[in-house]
């Protein structure tokens, strides 16, 4: 059975903390593959959602995951022109590719969050849920929500281990509006991709 692994998100831009994640995933719970999907409307985020500011961002997913043979960049949430969800996405996922164990990678925050999702139930049975902890400190929480998600509804959720980087597509915009590097927290390509189009240069609410 191929596992494949799923990190969904607008990736506005693309960071360290994201591919160092999908790695994590990869190497932990031997992925065959790792997909990014770039969200082109997500219902839960002030993202800019012009064709241009979608193609830029789909440009730097493209960018920071080429060179890694287990990485792929996937447009499904990305073409399908109305707000993503992913209870559909990885229920759709599962009528294409049959056979196939998926893994929704998240961070601490969604796990916390998941029954605000929408049809959030739905979920739980498409894939099994990689629960991103970054610290030891939060383990006894995690594990206590973890739990309770399975008691209640059967959702099967593994802690992932991950690095603990203080980095966001948030700071990495305000750095570049003010014209400060973000070398180092984003792949060389997009850090030059970034500058060479100019991008995050005009002051917005998602800055």
């Amino acid at each position: 059975m191929k596992k494949i692994g799923i990190m969904g998100g607008t990736f506005d831009p693309i960071h360290i903390g994201h591919l160092l994640l999908g790695q994590m995933a990869y190497e932990s719970f031997h992925l065959d593959e790792v997909w990014f999907l770039p969200n082109g409307n997500p219902p839960h985020k002030d993202a800019v959602i012009t064709e241009e500011a979608l193609e830029h961002r789909v440009n730097m997913v493209e960018l920071a995951t080429e060179n890694v043979p287990y990485f792929r960049m996937v447009l499904y949430e990305a073409k399908i022109g109305t707000h993503s969800y992913t209870y559909e996405t990885m229920g759709k996922f599962n009528k294409l590719y049959p056979g196939t164990q998926f893994y929704f990678i998240l961070g601490a925050d969604s796990l916390f969050a998941m029954e605000e999702w929408a049809h959030f139930r739905e979920i739980f049975p498409t894939c099994i849920i990689l629960a991103a902890m970054r610290d030891d400190k939060d383990q006894e929480d995690m594990k206590e929500q973890i739990a309770y998600l399975h008691r209640k509804y059967g959702a099967n959720i593994e802690l992932l281990r991950a690095p603990l980087l203080e980095i966001s597509s948030t700071t990495i915009r305000r750095r570049a509006f003010r014209k400060q590097s973000v070398s180092y927290m984003v792949p060389d390509a997009v850090a030059n991709y970034i500058v060479q189009n100019n991008l995050y240069t005009e002051a917005s609410e998602s800055i």
